[in-house]
């Protein structure tokens, strides 16, 4: 079911009591400005350097002139010098709010100014064996709960997940514990049960009609995994250059953490000579992009400390005490060969390497501690990008200081970013599916998307999406009659796990306006709205993407949502449908004088773009599932409701009676209340908490809660209308 908001009237039936408030929110500090960390240009190179003392630590009293840089041997002039720290400094006598809510609360919606660090956490399920993907969900988890800081833009992105399992980057750490519940092995790629594979009896190849006959089935399967673990490593440098390529533009200092069991940069052919493995080429063309896009790379082997000798799972027999010992030296090389590719490639993007070390938690807090940097820079000369002088531009950085140790890239490709090579041009088509796959966001059409679960009349659990477009974003044609014609595509998919499709629609939308609708449209935008039937309860991803036929503009939007198991008779609710109207409004409502509905308000806007105004009042209603009966056959409710700014309480209502007159089924309670939005909230991001306590319930299981985020802004006269 797909309709445009003015298609369509919208019944939205809310009650009447309203809930004053009267707190002052408090003003938030201003965060410092995040500055560019790497731009290479034919004006001017900048660099990030990370400048660490004997133990390790940080380096932030550095003075210009004990930096020296040298471009292919030749020393520069530096032309800037900055340290950027990531230490956040805390306001004095700033209290923590207590921590009472019902359940985790949503974050703020993320705004650029607001990112410290924005971080991809890759894990190369190509490569990672039973044991290893084991001790990283341990560590991803422990990194969510207790790492991760305000400020930090994270994804966790496999790389044989699929679509669906190109997470977007988010402050939502229900999203992100949702990523990692599908981190698995995976049966198909390179990694095994263990770090090693066991020893089995050898048997060679006796059949003189096999192409491989004298050589033994261990030789062959060693050249088959050879080939195989290349063609995933080729693939795992596919999967980081596609995120590196997505946060190019992302604020923030950029980081990705590689969690992988590593991958060879040479291999032994058959007649024991060292040659270069296929991997090489990507890994080179990944480290130049890493340089480009102002991306430092980490990289942490989850394997730990290894010890190469026999273990019970290994079969001796038929070998001699040299051959075991061989193998054994073989089953090293292997480990160290792995590693050398995981270290150069941290290397020469300015990052390092995590590597024999059992500690993978404490692993990752130590790449995300080495978040200072100093941003050092210098006028290239003119030869820089004259690839008839030369391709790679090396570069070497040094620091006067005794005891300092210098991490920084090795160096750049003689292309400025100013002149890139073009891409072959897509078709519209082709550009609208990139917009949905990505995992970051597209915004060349301004988009708000609100995903809400829900049930159907046939009682069938549903996903109700309604996305906000900004008509201001789109190009209108002329039409007859002094119409506008506006034409744009829809591609919306639900995925769920590992990136099945569950449900898709896409749409061709050819808008024919009148003079007035056409001014409407540009004041307040459209909503495009769609229902998705959920066969199973669990974790989805909602992806949308719309392109503009007259820009080719494109536009994607995403939202992670849970479908809760309805049979299992848990207290539940549905999403909250939103209607923003005046104080007036609300007056002559509630005085039988104007019937719902009227006023100019539009539910489906509101509850798309959850923008409102200070002094107009807040409708709010949603379901309640599967409450507790007493003897009556009736449900005893009681809700209350929380407003807060920046993460702390600023009201808290009384808690209220949910009404049941005049309705017939307690296992689908109709609520709906009043927020009044009192004129002293200052414009920012607001999360209302709307809790209801089920009385004859037992347990947490009693109390749910519902969130709205929603936010405060001046809104000009016009567009309320």
């Amino acid at each position: 079911m797909k309709k445009l908001w003015h298609l369509r009237v919208a019944l939205f039936l809310l009650a009447s009591s309203a809930y004053a408030q009267t707190t002052t929110p408090s003003p938030s500090p201003t965060p410092p400005d995040e500055q560019e960390v790497v731009r290479i240009s034919t004006n001017l190179i900048q660099i990030d350097v990370t400048v660490t003392d004997k133990k390790g630590k940080i380096i932030r009293d550095l003075r210009p002139e004990e930096i020296e840089i040298y471009e292919n041997g030749k020393r520069q002039k530096l032309s800037n010098f900055t340290f950027v720290s990531n230490v956040r400094e805390e306001t004095r006598g700033e209290e923590k709010a207590p921590s009472r809510q019902v359940s985790q609360l949503p974050p703020p919606r993320v705004r650029p100014e607001n990112v410290r660090r924005t971080i991809a956490l890759v894990v190369d399920d190509l490569s990672l064996s039973f044991e290893s993907v084991h001790f990283i969900r341990h560590a991803l988890r422990k990194f969510v709960d207790e790492q991760m800081q305000d400020g930090d833009l994270v994804a966790i992105i496999r790389t044989a997940g699929g679509i669906g399992a190109l997470q977007q980057f988010t402050t939502d750490k229900r999203q992100l514990h949702a990523a990692i519940e599908k981190v698995r092995w995976n049966t198909m790629g390179s990694g095994g049960v263990g770090a090693f594979e066991p020893l089995r009896p050898p048997t060679v190849m006796t059949d003189e009609n096999e192409p491989e006959a004298g050589r033994s089935v261990e030789e062959i399967e060693r050249d088959l995994n050879e080939f195989r673990s290349s063609v995933f490593a080729t693939g795992t440098m596919g999967a980081v250059n596609y995120v590196i390529h997505g946060m190019q533009e992302l604020p923030g200092r950029k980081s990705i953490l590689l969690l992988s069991d590593g991958f060879k940069l040479y291999t032994e052919d058959r007649d024991g000579f060292m040659q270069e493995s296929p991997v090489v080429q990507a890994l080179r063309h990944l480290v130049d992009q890493a340089h480009r896009a102002s991306v430092v790379i980490y990289t942490l082997e989850p394997r730990g400390l290894q010890v190469a000798g026999l273990t019970a799972a290994d079969n001796t027999s038929g070998r001699t005490a040299a051959e075991v010992q061989a193998a054994m030296q073989a089953r090293l090389a292997d480990l160290r060969d792995t590693q050398d590719g995981l270290v150069y490639l941290a290397r020469q993007t300015g990052g390092y390497a995590v590597k024999d070390n059992n500690d993978i938690a404490g692993g990752i807090r130590k790449i995300l501690d080495d978040q200072s940097y100093y941003l050092v820079g210098y006028e290239p000369d003119d030869e820089t990008f004259d690839p008839k002088e030369r391709r790679f531009n090396r570069l070497d950085i040094k620091v006067t200081r005794p005891g300092t140790s210098v991490r920084y890239r090795s160096g750049f490709f003689g292309v400025s970013s100013e002149s890139p090579k073009q891409p072959t041009a897509a078709t519209g088509g082709q550009r609208l599916l990139a917009a949905l796959t990505s995992p970051f966001a597209v915004n060349d059409i301004s988009l708000r998307l609100n995903a809400l679960f829900g049930r159907s009349p046939a009682k069938l659990p549903v996903i109700k999406s309604l996305l906000h477009v900004n008509a201001r974003d789109l190009t209108f044609s002329e039409g007859p009659d002094n119409k506008k014609i506006l034409k744009f595509d829809v591609l919306s998919v639900a995925f769920g796990e590992n990136g099945i499709v569950v449900d898709q629609l896409s749409e061709t939308y050819t808008v024919t306006l009148n003079p007035d609708e056409f001014r409407r449209m540009q004041q307040r935008g459209f909503v495009y709205d769609s229902v998705f039937p959920m066969k199973k309860p669990g974790a989805y991803q909602l992806r949308v993407a719309i392109r503009d036929h007259g820009s080719e503009k494109v536009g994607s939007a995403s939202q992670f949502i849970e479908v809760p198991d309805l049979k299992k008779n848990r207290l539940t609710l549905s999403g909250p449908a939103l209607e923003n109207i005046s104080f007036e409004e609300w007056q002559r409502r509630n005085t039988r004088a104007a019937s719902v509905g009227s006023g100019g308000s539009s539910p489906l806007i509101d509850t798309s773009l959850r923008q409102f105004k200070s002094g107009t009042v807040l409708n709010y209603g949603f379901v309640i599932f599967n409450a507790k009966t007493g003897p009556t056959r009736q449900p005893n409710l009681v809700s209350r409701t929380r407003l807060f700014k920046d993460g702390k309480p600023i009201f808290e209502g009384q808690p209220q009676p949910v009404l049941y007159v005049g309705q017939t089924d307690p296992k689908a309670v109709n609520f709906m209340s009043t927020l009044s939005l009192g004129t002293i909230l200052s414009p920012g991001d607001y999360l209302l908490e709307i809790a209801v306590t089920d009385k004859l319930a037992k347990g947490k299981a009693a109390t749910v809660a519902n969130y709205v985020q929603f936010e405060i802004v001046d809104l000009p006269a016009a567009s309320k209308q």
